[in-house]
């Protein structure tokens, strides 16, 4: 199955490419799911077009297909959500210009069910629970952002628990996710702004609850980088520049600290606040 998912992925990402080679003024952007499925995406590119004339164009996939994307010289402007990866995507010299965008947090969710038993936990103390206590955990699995960081949380509070039989990797996209979560009474790691999009879509269904949430740890940013036009000749390097200044102008800044679901921000800006990550 996740075989197949890969191969639709390869098939949807080649129509996607030769769609936007029609048009000149298209700028493509590999982008992470979280931004895509909160609708940020279909509110900020009709004023970018407004602006500057260009179309933006994206496709959502984890930060590693992201990358790979930008690797392979398909696109021409990343926004992302995985630090250490994109720092050795920098290093290796396919992408230029990281730039600081926003940042929203993970959290843990799970049945309401679990509250008390993680109340008043640290994050060493809850992951250690989940593995004494074996409780069913669905991993993303894909090499995203969101699983980049669920395994690196992993790693500092213990090991992997990939051989385990609670230990499920779905191989699909954050909202993807948190359903088979639901599905199968069990926890998983989210971006905050995907799980707000999350609890808008239900009706007479309760929610995930959130378990796990507010230590450093858990910050979550985005940035903004170039593909290296010195690796990749074709890319459109001018007006991949236009968006990460475009995206990072106040005006636009603005737009995203203002951009909400149920009166509830998603994401917050840092453009000017901080280095990159």
């Amino acid at each position: 199955m996740f075989r197949l998912k890969n191969k639709l992925l390869t098939i949807l990402l080649m129509v996607f490419i030769a769609t936007l080679s029609l048009d000149a003024k298209d700028l493509k952007m590999a982008t992470t799911t979280s931004t895509d499925n909160t609708g940020l995406l279909d509110v900020l590119a009709p004023i970018f077009k407004k602006d500057t004339g260009i179309d933006l164009k994206w496709v959502s996939v984890g930060t590693g297909n992201a990358l790979k994307l930008g690797q392979n010289c398909d696109v021409d402007v990343l926004l992302v959500h995985s630090p250490q990866v994109e720092k050795q995507y920098i290093a290796a010299g396919y992408g230029i210009d990281r730039k600081p965008v926003m940042y929203n947090d993970f959290i843990v969710i799970g049945d309401q069910k679990y509250a008390n038993l993680f109340k008043n936990k640290n994050l060493k103390q809850a992951f250690d629970l989940i593995r004494k206590d074996k409780i069913k955990f669905i991993s993303r699995g894909d090499k995203s952002g969101t699983n980049n960081r669920e395994i690196l949380l992993w790693k500092q509070t213990g090991s992997i628990p990939d051989k385990e039989e609670w230990y499920i990797q779905s191989g699909q996209g954050m909202l993807a996710t948190i359903n088979i979560a639901n599905e199968q009474d069990a926890l998983t790691l989210t971006d905050r702004g995907t799980y707000i999009k999350y609890v808008s879509t239900l009706k007479n269904q309760k929610p995930l609850a959130i378990l796990i949430e507010g230590e450093n740890e858990l910050k979550n940013f985005y940035s903004v980088i170039a593909v290296n036009p010195k690796k990749c000749k074709n890319v459109d390097y001018k007006n991949a520049q236009k968006f990460s200044t475009w995206i990072r102008s106040p005006k636009v800044q603005s737009l995203i600290e203002n951009f909400k679901i149920n009166g509830q921000i998603l994401f917050t800006p840092d453009a000017t606040s901080r280095k990159a990550h």
